[in-house]
């Protein structure tokens, strides 16, 4: 996964949901936890999430990931490029798949004969 596409689903999983562990978010994205940790620890040092303490929580591990207004930006940024990249993909494998199309029916055409 590139780190820009890390980055996209972990700032709009932290964004829905502030309480979720590195763990859940490693199990739910299919990635690593120490990935996990090694982008949650970037977009912090670069200002884009904030991360506190539960102060009611028992385990004392326990964070509230909050996106700051740098964050929620740069999310809107990183979403725009990931979205005009998927685009890119979906009109790419929209022409594969009509030429595969194509030559499945060729080859059907072909073998009636």
């Amino acid at each position: 996964m590139l780190s820009e596409d890390a980055d996209y689903y972990i700032l709009r999983k932290l964004e829905a949901q502030p309480q979720i562990t590195q763990r859940e978010l490693a199990q739910e994205l299919g990635i690593s936890l120490g990935k996990v940790n090694y982008c949650l620890q970037a977009l912090i040092e670069k200002g884009m999430v904030k991360a506190r303490n539960f102060s009611n929580n028992p385990n004392k591990k326990g964070y509230l990931y909050m996106l700051t207004p740098a964050g929620l930006e740069n999310k809107a940024a990183i979403t725009h490029r990931f979205l005009k990249r998927k685009m890119v993909e979906y009109e790419t494998l929209s022409r594969e798949i009509e030429a595969l199309q194509q030559d499945l029916s060729n080859a059907e055409q072909g073998a009636s004969k």
